[in-house]
């Protein structure tokens, strides 16, 4: 039968430290797993294979060995119950973890066929998410080359880290850790039970990818019945009141930027809650014999919708600045060249649409006199909002394209409470 035990290879180091290593050993022959860490002799506990308290990071280092020999307890066992054949080499070579079972290297590769691909929308917020999990694991100065480079852009005090090292292997990332992780997001950083689960979903999409591939085990998958559940809380999206809409439309702006923003804002609120990456990029060709006509950046849906009133005369006030048929409508985008590729594209458009969020929350609702929440994405809300009992579920859902009618229930919410109240009012009285 295998053993195994860390032990304190007899290496010296000129800085007097020592290497850690697995020492495997099957019918009296042994093979080492050097771990990546080094400890003084005065530190390293022979007998409890443990880190002494001596040690600055005992603790993590303590965590990380312990489940290295749970991780070779499991491989010695599989051997012993399936009778395969085996020696120390063997079980060196399936105990130690390659480059392509450390997480966050798989996760790099994961974000870069994303980028590679010109998914931006997704790969921006991925990879805020893989960062600061990344941050959480090993430790504040394992990403100090990953953090933006602006001044002040750190707002929360660094994090030591629960594992030592430059990476994980996908073994270490059980449930205690995730369940640590979760509590970490909540308590520390203050993140919403939503945001949460996104993160989980990240960390659970490149498990997936892992065991597709054929490099992780799906006996590792920390999600599932009794173990991690992703659980999406219902949110409510909040639209605009029409009284708001009234002001959004007749306030007085003399900033042609600040117009153009709030244009914007009231073209995709006229076509139905279009995107607003969409309303950027609605070329003059895209406007043929009183319709719209355009394709749906998220899901590449076809639209044709009339092009309502409200929006006609929009569309007058920029037509004086149209040279040609591909020009476009808002003046947003348009030194933007057409050859760029469309990761690039696409972060472009996004910066965009964050700038023109920045005029509507801190010029244009101001003067407006509106104390709601304003973005471009709210005007997609809105529409929905003020639909109400005007038009069936069943042509909002197609409306917005949504493939599943619960997505275009929750753009509804509000309208939905209303009509719970006056029901209520209706029964016991105002």
């Amino acid at each position: 039968m295998a053993t195994a035990k860390i032990v304190l290879r007899k290496k010296k180091n000129t800085d007097e430290t020592f290497p850690l290593a697995l020492r495997i050993t099957k019918d009296r022959k042994s093979s080492y797993v050097y771990l990546g860490y080094r400890v003084r002799e005065k530190d390293w506990d022979d007998v409890a294979q443990r880190v002494r308290k001596s040690h600055p990071n005992a603790q993590r280092l303590n965590t990380f060995l312990m489940q290295t020999m749970a991780d070779a307890g499991h491989v010695m066992l599989d051997f012993d119950v399936q009778r395969k054949q085996s020696s120390a080499k063997t079980l060196k070579k399936k105990i130690k973890p390659t480059g392509e079972s450390m997480f966050f290297a798989r996760a790099a590769l994961y974000l870069e066929r994303m980028k590679e691909a010109g998914n931006y929308n997704c790969w921006s917020p991925e990879t805020s998410r893989v960062r600061l999990f990344k941050e959480f694991v090993l430790g504040t100065e394992a990403i100090e080359d990953e953090l933006p480079k602006r001044k002040g852009s750190r707002k929360h005090p660094p994090c030591a880290g629960v594992l030592p090292g430059t990476d994980v292997a996908f073994q270490h990332i059980d449930v205690a850790l995730l369940t640590q992780f979760k509590i970490y997001l909540k308590a520390q950083r203050k993140i919403s039970d939503r945001t949460i689960a996104n993160y989980l979903i990240t960390i659970q999409t490149i498990f997936s990818h892992a065991i597709k591939e054929g490099v992780l085990d799906e006996k590792c998958f920390p999600f599932g019945k009794d173990k991690i559940r992703i659980k999406l809380p219902k949110s409510q999206k909040v639209g605009l009141t029409k009284e708001d809409v009234e002001k959004l439309e007749t306030v007085t702006l003399t900033d042609s930027t600040h117009k153009a923003a709030r244009d914007l804002w009231l073209t995709s609120f006229y076509f139905a809650g279009m995107r607003a990456g969409d309303v950027l990029q609605m070329k003059w060709s895209d406007i043929r014999e009183g319709r719209l006509y355009y394709t749906m950046g998220k899901n590449n849906k076809p639209v044709s919708l009339k092009v309502p009133d409200k929006a006609k005369e929009i569309l007058e006030r920029y037509k004086t600045d149209q040279t040609g048929a591909e020009d476009d409508v808002f003046p947003f985008l348009k030194d933007m060249p057409e050859t760029l590729d469309t990761f690039t594209r696409k972060q472009k458009i996004s910066a965009t649409i964050k700038k023109c969020d920045r005029l509507l929350r801190k010029h244009i609702a101001p003067a407006a006199n509106i104390t709601a929440k304003l973005s471009l994405h709210i005007a997609r809300h809105t529409f929905a909002t003020l639909a109400g009992d005007k038009i069936p579920i069943q042509m909002l859902q197609k409306l917005y394209r949504h493939s599943d009618i619960k997505t275009t229930l929750g753009y509804q919410a509000n309208f939905i409470n209303q009509a719970a109240d006056e029901a209520l009012d209706r029964v016991v009285g105002g």
